[in-house]
C-alpha cells in the first residue's frame, strides 16, 4: 500500500520537474523510503527538497510511520540509464565490459549504445617506434558492466 502511494506521488512530482529523473526507489524494512534522483542539468538541494515535500506532505504519518531520504546520484556513482549517458556527452568515462576496461571521451549516446573516442600509442605499421592513433568504439549497453565519469580536480 505504501509503495503504490509513494510511487504515485513520486511520478506526479517528477512530471512537475521534467529535467529530473529517477535512478532508484526503495522502501526498506522499517518503512524507510529512499529516492535517488539525477537530472539533465544535475540535481541541487532545492530539487531534493521539492521532491521530498511532494511525497512527505501527501502521506499521513498517523496512518504510516516512515522516514524519507531523497538524494542525488553521487558524482562517483556508476551511470545506469541512457539519459545519464546523454547528459555526460563530452566527458571522459571509464567503461568496464566483460573483457576489458576502456577510458575515453563519450561522444555519442543513443537508446541502445554509446560511442567512446580516445588516443592510443601503437607500433608503427612500418619501421620502429610508435605513432598516436585516434580510436573510436561503439559499445552496446548490454555489454557495459559498469561506467563511471572520470572526475578531474
Amino acid at each position: 500500500m505504501l509503495k503504490e502511494k509513494v510511487t504515485s506521488l513520486l511520478n506526479k512530482a517528477l512530471e512537475e520537474h521534467p529535467s529530473l529523473f529517477l535512478i532508484d526507489f526503495t522502501i526498506v524494512g522499517d518503512n524507510t523510503i529512499r529516492v535517488v534522483l539525477d537530472g539533465d542539468e544535475g540535481v541541487n538541494l532545492q530539487d531534493c527538497m521539492n521532491i521530498s515535500r511532494a511525497i512527505e506532505h501527501n502521506l499521513d504519518r498517523e496512518e504510516e510511520d516512515f522516514s524519507l531520504e531523497v538524494t542525488s546520484a553521487g558524482a562517483a556513482s556508476p551511470l545506469e540509464l541512457p539519459r545519464q549517458y546523454r547528459k555526460n556527452i563530452g566527458r571522459k568515462l571509464k567503461v568496464r565490459t566483460g573483457e576489458e576496461e576502456l577510458e575515453g571521451n563519450l561522444t555519442q549516446a543513443s537508446e541502445d549504445s554509446i560511442t567512446l573516442e580516445w588516443k592510443a600509442r601503437e607500433p608503427k605499421p612500418v619501421g620502429k617506434g610508435k605513432v598516436t592513433v585516434q580510436k573510436k568504439r561503439s559499445i552496446p549497453f548490454s555489454e557495459i558492466h559498469e561506467a563511471k565519469v572520470i572526475l578531474k580536480f
